[in-house]
């Protein structure tokens, strides 16, 4: 069977999920049915009903019913994943933990759990419990020792405003127009996640082009945001009220452009440059003076591309861990020259080279 890419399969996910090819997918984001066992209506201070998901879908005889279809439809994503392919799973404490055992039994190698902390949690209106104001992302590889997983590491750096980003997320409920209704004007569908968190969690682990399945699609969430940021998706839905509504959201989706689309990239996946090639291009001489950045410490560049200080020689690594009396040090960052403005990194002329390549 050909990969149905961008496209939304209308059935039973376990049935549509065993109909797609071995290794075809890049990332699965699977938002499934929560089991949320609910006794009765609940109701406002005022009597008034509160809309909660009480949908034959999510509804299961026992817990060892919700187990057994757990271990179903994730054991399926994980044939269609690709090696290098990751798995998030979205719950609340009514089902997350459950998800997460089954999930480590399959062999998936958990990477995270992200707490997505609601801005705008519901009250807990009997006032029994505390308000229950977040939801639990698992983030797994899938499996252990496996190819290495996608991770935007640099570009979820720079979301953060230049901070490393934590794995706890404060970021709205869907309301407002974001929140999409029926002919009655209520909500379309109980549980739709707002784009914010499928725009995080796309940019932080897929690239362009990827392939992105969600086995439970719902009004299609995941294809608006794919599509958006210029990845290809795989919708599931087994209503077929929530897939016509999905489909008509996607196809007014403008997708952004290939430059808009272009997120900071990881040094570590930069070509690689020893220091040496910037001596053999000229741009530091055997014999200049390299200092730390506060002029403190000093070391002089011989033709191999090694510093020499005293009786000591070695790699701009080795020679300025020794100067600090430090177990390590990234001497790219340490070692500055001499410019008309002062010092300036040798990292700098590391960028000079590598400009020049062929990308």
């Amino acid at each position: 069977m050909a990969l149905p890419v961008d496209a939304i399969l209308n059935g039973d996910s376990i049935e549509e999920l065993k109909k797609l090819p071995d290794r075809s997918v890049d990332l699965v984001f699977a938002d499934p049915p929560y089991n949320l066992q609910l006794g009765g209506d609940l109701l406002r201070p005022d009597n008034s009903k509160v809309d909660a998901v009480d949908d034959h879908w999510d509804q299961f005889e026992s817990f060892a019913a919700y187990d057994a279809f757990t271990k179903a439809w994730m054991a399926e994503c994980q044939r269609v994943l690709k090696d290098d392919g990751a798995l998030w799973v979205i719950g609340s404490y009514h089902n997350i933990f459950r998800v997460g055992s089954v999930l480590q039994d399959l062999g998936f190698w958990i990477l995270n759990d992200i707490v997505w902390r609601k801005s705008n949690p519901m009250p807990n209106f009997k006032g029994t419990r505390f308000t229950n104001a977040h939801e639990t992302l698992i983030w797994a590889a899938k499996s252990r020792g496996g190819r290495r997983y996608t991770f935007n590491y640099d570009a979820m750096k720079m979301a953060n405003d230049e901070l490393q980003m934590r794995s706890d997320w404060t970021l709205p409920l869907c309301t407002g127009e974001e929140r999409l209704k029926d002919g009655n004007g209520d909500k379309a569908h109980p549980t739709q996640k707002p784009e914010a968190l499928l725009h995080r969690v796309i940019m932080a682990s897929t690239k362009p082009g990827d392939v992105i399945l969600d086995p439970f699609f719902g009004t299609g969430t995941t294809g608006a945001v794919a599509r958006r940021l210029g990845r290809k998706f795989i919708g599931i839905e087994r209503e077929e009220s929530y897939a016509k509504i999905a489909e008509a959201r996607i196809a007014k989706v403008v997708p952004a452009t290939v430059e808009e689309m272009a997120v900071t990239a990881s040094k570590k996946s930069e070509p690689r440059v020893p220091f040496g090639q910037l001596v053999e291009a000229g741009l530091v001489r055997p014999g200049d003076i390299l200092y730390c950045s506060r002029g403190q410490n000093a070391a002089r560049v011989r033709a191999d591309g090694s510093l020499v200080v005293g009786e000591v020689s070695g790699s701009i690594h080795k020679v300025g861990a020794m100067v600090q009396s430090a177990p390590a040090c990234n001497g790219w960052t340490y070692w500055h020259y001499k410019t008309d403005k002062g010092l300036a990194p040798i990292d700098v002329l590391r960028a000079q080279v590598r400009a020049g390549m062929p990308a």
